[in-house]
């Protein structure tokens, strides 16, 4: 049948075929020579030059593409999940895309695109672009493909139980019948081979065999078998060897060179490991091989690296660092690989002047063979208040096959997080960070000046460890008892030798779905001689310091300021003022005020309540007392809890001696709105301090210190209903001779 010439296939979905249509193990019935054999020192490197006529070929397709078939004037390339095959020119990187059926096959002077459709087998020169077609069908009595090999196509017929195998030649007339296949054979299967040979693997009877095919007179020779029951592995053609390789149960490959001429075969020695996809190819004497798939995996092994061995002399030369995929060419060896110099690209291996193995590069894939880090997401400032107190850090990485180690250091304290990534699913690493875990235990993060640092290992160990370091500073809003400077509210005990002692707590919903405060595993010591003060007091940031401050006063009524340094500790005492000793209740930590800082509130013994405006200057850090108002005597506890009804002053809670929890809302100005009622029960809390935001939520909290208990009160934001059901604390109660004290 004859069709219209210069008619392109449509695209025919099929199963992707493997490198060259080569994939077959062959050995010969003759036994091995050679005596015993010993793997090869350790190869030396060869030299890999650019190509002068493709210095400007950057094709960043090869990235994702595997070489299926090489040519004199360009290559076939495929994609996994795509259908489609690229054919492309060395010299510009210009191409076509075709059918995944579309084959590449050359002679000595010219390449040919085979186009294999269910009806017909279209033929194109492309020095000439003459086309000729081949009538195939899989209906009884019709020619069936059976592949193709420098410029012909090859089919079988059936007729009266013989099979015949049929040479379409391009540019001559009709087909001509192959000659001296063996009786019997049967699933004939033809590749090329050399330009002058094509290989033709089938089967004679139960037996596997493979043979070559004189393109030239049409005729088979050099028949082999195969090894019973193997059907894996790669062979290469030259016109003077045969290389192939075999898999044993273990998946150890070995391979082996048969000389044409003697039939005579050798082992060629090769490291013993396992191996899927071991290719080798033909250059000069040389043997080269190499296992395909190196570049991602997560082992080592001896055989990634393209090696090329010389029977002769024992010498082996490293080529390449890796390959994807190989195919011969009538002018050399092509491979899609990479080296850490050179980077990944298609390269193209040749015998040299003295017939050594050349490295040419031919194509630049635009990627790296070692592994980079290629770029990060790391912003300078990280705003743990935002996103719900976490951030995302990404490191994008320039291949998956590496081991990767983050840290994250705190500049002043040393304390840091380390977290590691073995074999990332995709090309970065992302640390989801809430600002926790780092150091011991599960304490969190303190503000200020960090370092970061990113090394990634090649797991695969093709090239070097890659490093990659940065700086951040993290900060978030002030909290009135958090006096590390980690967000994170601190517990103050006094033990009956008059020690201070500071417990750091974290807010952890690993605990329940609901999430838990939690005291640290260590307590610090502030200091002694705390014991001469009857009244201790957290202020948050007074001082003007940005951490949080503490009053007392001690037994002759004087008032002492200490600034928190925001490591856990204070500086030395500042002065306040005397006279103190008149009031009964002392609360602060809150702005009332709306000018931005804390102010102190107290009551005096006959139920006066005062305020001490803050003016943010640690030398003197209240102004003047200004009366709120009388009444006050009522109450056997105050606490300023910050804003906890959702305008924009403090608010103020006091506890009756009933147990009656009364909410006072800051109207900004210094005083007060009308109380409203919170709810009863709360006369057993011993202590009632308002910790700031302990869940991250944003809203402020309440913590209720007891005998029998110690619980959490989360805010609500509402300020008819400020507090949600108590939740229980993992905080534990101190012991006898050590008290709460804020």
């Amino acid at each position: 049948m004859v069709r219209l010439l210069h008619q392109e296939e449509p695209h025919v979905p099929l199963a992707r075929s493997t490198r060259r249509g080569l994939a077959v193990a062959v050995t010969t019935v003759l036994t091995v020579t050679g005596g015993a054999l010993s793997v090869p020192a350790p190869a030396a490197h060869a030299t890999v030059t650019a190509d002068s006529a493709a210095a400007d070929a950057a094709m960043p397709f090869l990235k994702d593409a595997r070489l299926v078939d090489a040519g004199l004037t360009g290559f076939l390339t495929a994609t996994d999940g795509s259908f489609d095959k690229r054919w492309t020119r060395y010299t510009d990187g210009l191409g076509s895309i075709y059918s995944n059926r579309t084959q590449l096959r050359s002679t000595r002077t010219a390449d040919y695109l085979v186009f294999v459709g269910s009806v017909r087998v279209q033929q194109r020169n492309l020095k000439t672009l003459s086309s000729s077609e081949v009538f195939v069908g899989n209906l009884p009595g019709e020619p069936r493909y059976a592949g193709s090999a420098a410029d012909a196509v090859f089919t079988t017929v059936e007729a009266d139980g013989a099979l015949t195998l049929r040479q379409h030649t391009h540019g001559r007339e009709g087909a001509r019948a192959v000659t001296g296949l063996p009786a019997g054979a049967k699933d004939l299967a033809v590749a090329p081979g050399t330009p002058d040979d094509a290989l033709l693997t089938f089967t004679d009877g139960t037996r596997q065999k493979w043979a070559l095919i004189d393109l030239a007179t049409g005729t088979v020779h050099e028949v082999h078998d195969r090894t019973p029951g193997s059907a894996r592995g790669d062979v290469a053609v030259s016109g003077t060897h045969v290389v192939w390789t075999e898999n044993d149960d273990t998946d150890s490959p070995e391979v082996f060179l048969l000389d044409r001429a003697t039939d005579a075969v050798r082992r060629i020695p090769i490291a013993h490991a396992r191996a899927s996809d071991l290719q080798v190819g033909l250059v000069g004497g040389w043997v080269v091989h190499g296992e395909a798939g190196g570049l991602t995996s997560g082992d080592e092994n001896p055989l990634y690296a393209v090696t090329a061995y010389d029977p002769d002399t024992g010498r082996s030369v490293k080529l390449l660092d890796h390959l994807t995929s190989s195919a011969a060419a009538p002018d050399g060896l092509y491979v899609r690989g990479g080296s850490v110099a050179g980077g990944e690209g298609l390269y193209k291996i040749t015998a040299g002047a003295d017939g050594a193995p050349v490295v040419t590069r031919v194509a630049s894939a635009g990627a790296p063979t070692k592994v980079e880090i290629t770029g990060n997401s790391v912003p300078a400032v990280v705003d743990l208040d935002e996103n719900g107190g976490s951030t995302s850090l990404r490191w994008d990485l320039s291949r998956t096959s590496v081991d990767v180690r983050i840290t994250l250091r705190h500049v002043r304290t040393g304390k840091a997080l380390v977290v590691t990534e073995t074999h990332p699913s995709t090309p970065s690493v992302t640390l989801d960070w809430d600002g926790g875990h780092i150091g011991d235990g599960f304490e969190a993060a303190p503000n200020g000046a960090y370092t970061w640092e990113v090394v990634a290992a090649p797991l695969n160990g093709i090239g070097p460890t890659a490093t990659a370091e940065g700086t951040f500073t993290v900060t978030r809003k002030a909290q009135p008892h958090d006096f590390n400077d980690n967000g994170t509210p601190d517990v103050l005990t006094r033990d009956s030798g008059g020690r201070l002692w500071r417990s750091d707590t974290y807010f952890s919903t690993r605990i329940n779905d609901d999430g838990q405060l939690t005291e640290g595993e260590d307590k610090a010591l502030v200091g002694g001689g705390w014991n001469v003060y009857d009244r201790i007091e957290a202020t948050g940031d007074v001082g003007g310091s940005s951490v949080g401050d503490l009053v007392a006063r001690d037994a002759s009524g004087v008032l002492w300021l200490y600034r928190g340094d925001g490591r856990g500790g204070f500086a030395t005492r500042t002065r306040v003022g005397g006279g103190w000793q008149v009031y009964d209740r002392i609360t602060g930590g809150s702005d009332v005020t709306g000018d931005g800082r804390n102010d102190l509130l107290a009551t005096d013994r006959s139920g006066v309540l005062w305020l001490y405006p803050g003016t943010g200057n640690a030398t003197a850090p209240f102004s003047a007392r200004k009366r709120v108002g009388g009444g006050w005597g009522v109450y056997n506890d105050l606490t300023a809890v910050g804003n906890i009804g959702g305008a924009a002053a403090g608010d103020l809670i006091a506890r009756d001696k009933d147990g009656v929890l009364w909410l006072y809302l800051g109207k900004g100005d210094g005083t007060f709105a009308s109380r409203s009622r919170i709810g009863g029960g709360w006369g057993p809390y011993t202590h009632l301090v308002a910790v700031g935001d302990a869940d991250r939520d944003g809203r402020n909290d309440l913590v209720a210190l007891g005998p029998t208990g110690n619980y959490l009160y989360r805010g609500t934001g509402v300020w008819r209903t400020p507090f949600r059901g108590r939740q229980v604390m993992g905080l534990d109660n101190p012991d006898g001779a050590r008290q709460p004290v804020v």
